[in-house]
């Protein structure tokens, strides 16, 4: 008796101006572009759904038509394999009344050499 084994199913947890955002994906990996993260094959909620989640609705606008994202790689937070889909969602990346913001910084020095010359 084997168990069928499921498509990978990826969390992919970034930032994206100024928000957290989370999105499920089929295919995840290093890409092609230096410092980049491929995302394909995005999954949303069913659209048959009878309560429609007005969050997910617009992340769908947003990055539904995209057939692969180029995340930078400093801007991904945390990717993990799951089991099944969940929401996907956005969220402030700070709480409010917060006045501290991470400064966003290049993953290398553009112009220096490996040993800063």
């Amino acid at each position: 008796m084997s168990r069928r084994r499921q498509p990978s199913l990826y969390k992919v947890v970034f930032q994206n101006q100024g928000e957290i955002v989370e999105l499920y994906a089929r295919q995840v990996g290093q890409g092609g572009l230096f410092g980049f993260v491929e995302v394909e094959d995005l999954v949303f909620g069913a659209r048959s759904e009878v309560v429609v989640d007005p969050a997910e609705e617009g992340l769908r606008a947003e990055f539904g038509a995209a057939r692969r994202l180029h995340l930078p790689l400093h801007a991904v937070l945390r990717i993990e394999e799951v089991e099944r889909e969940g929401v996907a969602r956005s969220r402030p990346a700070r709480p409010a009344g917060s006045v501290v913001a991470p400064f966003p910084v290049p993953i290398f020095t553009p112009g220096r050499g490996p040993k800063g010359h």
